[in-house]
């Protein structure tokens, strides 16, 4: 769904200008229809439909070289309603439409989803006691509990949400420990490492000692603790979070600890035998950010904008995930980062969004694909928007059209590159499953 609307938004985004410079679009079609189409209806010279093959979508524009390669088309006399008898300048505009399109879509989306559901977030510092190494991942790298990131090269890292992404995407991260600022300088190819570690969550903010399930069978069940029971203390001392609590049970292996727990918001104390791999038999619940809020162990911000306000910070917004996205694709252009092995497919945008119907996780995910296709497209690949743009460049500048002969070459050339990719990329999807 998500990908549908904005591919009829992108192809609109042609569609428009080339209308309007009286340009003759002979198909306009979400998804492509090799051989034959689920839908076609023909209206004023232009026949829409719905193709078989899920692939993103087309309009077929009168006297250009595009995906559909029609030579013969282009054998003929140019006729003044089509695309190569225009100007160079109405040609730009109608190439350059379905980029804008996503742009200012991803743009707009973010301002309404930032109007109607406002901005909630953990700020990093009211992380106060610093971050907790759930994997060893993060221990290798450097980072211990209690660490608080301050910076990632150089800059504020002023989210809790934004932590993950800086550490897998910067050189250098900052943190402050024992009111010590340590530098810690990241593995060429963590991303590598990241992508064939077990878990994805490798740094959380500290949690309390939550229980979410007690084992069957288990010292924690026959010494009576109980699901969602919060505990406070053993033998006497406090422990205010997991990690700490995890590191105290191992220095009582095999013996009977007397704890303290929460329990509905009473008191209860419990005697229970350590195990000798210094467990008790209960599964920590990994609690969410708002969940922490509402047990006051942190507090979060909520900005709220009025329509007017939110375009502002729908821009921001946009400018903020673009340039992260980027910094992201820069990384799989260097082999040595290992993060072309991340490329996914259809599969890996699936897997982006929840299982369960979310409105507003539905439309960021919307805002951030829309970007992400407009960059895509822009890139300078024949085949891509931004290859037709090159070409037309190189027309405005030279004063004469490239030969149609280097044009029909590079859009196969770009064509059989696009589809290389796609078949790298879900190919990896696939990989993932075993």
């Amino acid at each position: 769904m998500s990908l549908s609307i904005l591919v009829v938004l992108h192809e609109l985004g042609h569609f428009i200008p080339a209308k309007l410079f009286k340009t003759r679009v002979e198909k306009f079609y979400l998804f492509f229809d090799p051989w034959f189409s689920l839908v076609k209806k023909k209206i004023g010279g232009t026949e829409y439909g719905i193709g078989w093959l899920p692939l993103g979508g087309y309009v077929k524009i009168s006297g250009m070289i595009d995906e559909s390669m029609d030579k013969e088309q282009m054998k003929k006399p140019a006729e003044s309603w089509e695309f190569r008898a225009k100007p160079a300048w109405q040609r730009l505009i109608i190439m350059l439409g379905g980029v804008t399109v996503n742009l200012f879509l991803g743009i707009f989306i973010y301002s309404m989803t930032l109007y109607t559901y406002g901005d909630k977030y953990l700020p990093n510092e009211n992380i106060k006691d610093g971050i907790w190494c759930t994997d060893d991942l993060a221990t290798d790298i450097g980072f211990k509990n209690g660490d608080k990131v301050i910076s990632a090269d150089g800059v504020l890292v002023e989210r809790y949400s934004d932590i993950l992404e800086k550490v897998i995407t910067s050189k250098v991260i900052n943190v402050m420990r024992d009111e010590e600022e340590i530098e810690l300088k990241m593995p060429i190819d963590l991303i590598d490492k990241f992508l064939n570690n077990e878990t994805k969550l490798i740094l959380y903010p500290r949690i309390p000692t939550v229980v979410s399930r007690v084992e069957k069978g288990s010292n924690a069940e026959i010494g009576g603790l109980q699901k969602k029971d919060i505990i406070k203390t053993i033998n006497g001392i406090p422990y205010s979070y997991f990690d700490e609590f995890k590191k105290a049970l191992s220095t009582h292996t095999s013996e009977t600890i007397e704890i303290i727990v929460d329990r509905n918001g009473k008191e209860v104390a419990l005697s229970i035998l350590v195990s000798e791999e210094g467990v008790l038999g209960f599964a920590p619940a990994i609690l969410n950010v708002t969940q922490l809020e509402k047990l006051d162990v942190y507090k979060l911000s909520s900005l709220r904008y009025g329509f007017f306000s939110a375009l502002p910070a729908g821009y921001n917004k946009a400018i903020k995930k673009l340039g992260s996205y980027i910094s992201q694709f820069k990384m799989i252009l260097s082999p040595s980062t290992g993060a072309y092995k991340g490329m996914g497919g259809f599969g890996a945008i699936g897997s982006m969004f929840p299982a369960t119907w979310n409105w507003e996780i539905f439309w960021n995910l919307t805002a951030f694909l829309s970007l992400m296709l407009a960059f895509m497209n822009i890139l300078p690949i024949p085949a891509l928007d931004g290859g037709h743009v090159v070409f037309l460049l190189y027309e405005i500048i030279v004063g004469k059209p490239a030969p149609e002969k280097v044009m029909e070459y590079a859009q196969a050339v770009g064509m059989i590159l696009l589809l290389s990719l796609l078949v790298f990329a879900n190919g990896n999807d696939i990989l993932k499953l075993f």
